[in-house]
């Protein structure tokens, strides 16, 4: 199998951003900016809490180092939890209308490709000075709620506080560990309260997700590639699958954003929600369930949807992860929305919530700097930072370069594929249709994990098919990689 020189790579990363409208690099006035931020520190101004006896801790995968959160618990009377969600003041480094604030507005996120990451702020910040470290004393937005038994939050509030990071955990250990897969974590000795705080925070995760399965929050498994290097060569691309660490990450992460979008609703705010509509193409999910035996409703029902996907988890476990990226596919893309003042927003029918709003990841995304913006704004008593005319058009630039960011990563996954795959020309697969429009029809193999175009045979195809396809030709330079069937 031939091994890919990261050094193309990365070239290859470059030239796809700068075609789709995104800064691969710096300016010299941002990286300026971001060393000035080093000396001077960060603005301090009003009533800040000293929240650093707590026993924060984070868990992230486990290269990263651009951490976006803490959290900490406490168990109350009656079942009922309270949990603390601190999130980097990443404002407090970065002034708004600077060239570094321009060249988080352009991109809007970090954009994580198989040639290295592109953060959306410099490294000196996402990674350092903004990071929640463990050892390192940082400013945060803490999101403070009330969980009750039953999964609902009863009560929150939101305040500025400085906290400490106990103990950087990741993913794939502590779900191990969770699972009685492994043995303790190193940490757990370490930290007086940890193994606790884990424990509890489990069991809350468990409950915030009842309640929005309850509402008919959709339960699928997706699986991402992820780029296998060794010795620096890239030499594999394997599944990146969820686990109980993430899910647990993820369902405090969806609390806290929609305590904040009520907070902002509340002070009389306007926001940025994430939102994701009903179905356009839910004939075709009623279609696909058909053809297990199962008859939906005429109209999208996330409740029946879930109960659908539940079902073939149970009946067919080893299958579920392809029928669940089909209904991720039929179901469509989120996008950001303006909520102005006073208005009822949209609500997102994966997540089952009607108030979501991204603020949890300030590093690496820019509605939640936006976000954050806002919320100080309000805690301070000052007028929103932004109008609602100029939400609309951050939404709409955010929702654009977020698919921007995206197809560049889809690009240069596929170009690092291409290299995997060269010398396999007439080699069959098994694949599935995960894209069927007039631009193209595209499926998906499982090992290598990647997408490629069907170039014959591709016709009256659709999304969730199955089918057997043969690889006629690879192109990294072009990222191509195109199939027949078979």
């Amino acid at each position: 199998m031939p091994l890919m020189d990261p050094i193309d790579l990365h070239q290859i990363a470059v030239e796809a951003m700068r075609s789709r409208g995104l800064l691969p690099e710096f300016a010299p006035q941002a990286l300026q900016e971001a060393e000035a931020a080093r000396r001077i520190g960060p603005e301090r101004n009003g009533a800040i809490r000293d929240l650093r006896y707590l026993t924060w801790f984070s868990i992230d995968n486990d290269d990263t180092l651009d951490l976006d959160q803490l959290s900490v618990a406490e168990p109350l009377p009656a079942g009922a939890t309270r949990l603390l969600v601190a999130v980097a003041d990443v404002d407090a480094l970065v002034r708004p209308g600077g060239a570094v604030d321009g060249h988080a507005g352009i991109n809007t996120t970090s954009v994580y490709t198989a040639a290295g990451v592109f953060p959306m702020l410099p490294e000196l910040l996402s990674t350092d000075l903004t990071s929640l470290h463990e050892g390192r004393e940082r400013l945060a937005v803490v999101v403070d709620m009330v969980e009750q038994a039953d999964g609902t939050v009863s009560a929150s509030e939101v305040y500025r506080a400085s906290v400490l990071n106990r103990a950087k955990l990741a993913y794939d250990s502590v779900s191990a560990w969770l699972d009685g897969a492994a043995p303790p974590l190193p940490q757990l000795a370490r930290v007086p309260g940890l193994e606790n705080q884990l424990r509890l925070h489990d069991a809350l995760a468990g409950q915030l997700r009842q309640w929005r399965n309850q509402r008919g929050a959709l339960n699928v498994k997706t699986i991402a590639a992820r780029p296998v290097f060794q010795d620096g060569k890239l030499v594999d691309l394997q599944p990146d699958e969820k686990n109980r660490a993430k899910d647990l990450i993820a369902d405090l992460m969806i609390a806290a954003n929609g305590a904040t979008a009520r907070f902002l609703a509340d002070k009389g705010f306007p926001s940025l929600r994430r939102v994701l509509q009903a179905p356009r193409r839910w004939d075709r999910i009623v279609a696909l369930a058909a053809g297990h035996g199962v008859a939906l409703p005429a109209l999208p029902d996330p409740l029946a949807l879930d109960s659908f996907l539940r079902a073939r988890r149970l009946a067919d476990p080893d299958g579920f992860a392809d029928l669940s990226l089909s209904v991720v596919k039929m179901l469509g893309s989120g996008e950001y929305a303006a909520v102005q003042a006073g208005a009822a927003g949209d609500g997102h029918f994966g997540l089952a919530v009607n108030d979501y709003a991204h603020s949890t990841a300030p590093n690496r995304r820019f509605p939640d700097l936006v976000t954050q913006r806002l919320l100080k704004a309000a805690l301070a008593g000052n007028a929103p930072p932004y109008s609602g005319q100029a939400l609309t058009e951050i939404a709409a630039h955010c929702t654009l370069q977020e698919d921007n960011a995206s197809k560049v990563e889809r690009q240069v996954l596929k170009a690092a594929a291409a290299y995997l795959l060269d010398g396999r020309i007439g080699e069959t697969f098994d694949a599935i249709v995960t894209g069927a429009a007039p631009k193209g029809t595209f499926v998906r193999i499982a090992r290598p994990l990647l997408e490629g175009r069907v170039v014959r045979g591709f016709e009256g195809l659709d999304v969730g098919d199955k089918l057997r396809v043969r690889l006629v030709s690879v192109d990294a330079q072009k990222s191509f990689i195109d199939f027949e069937r078979a």
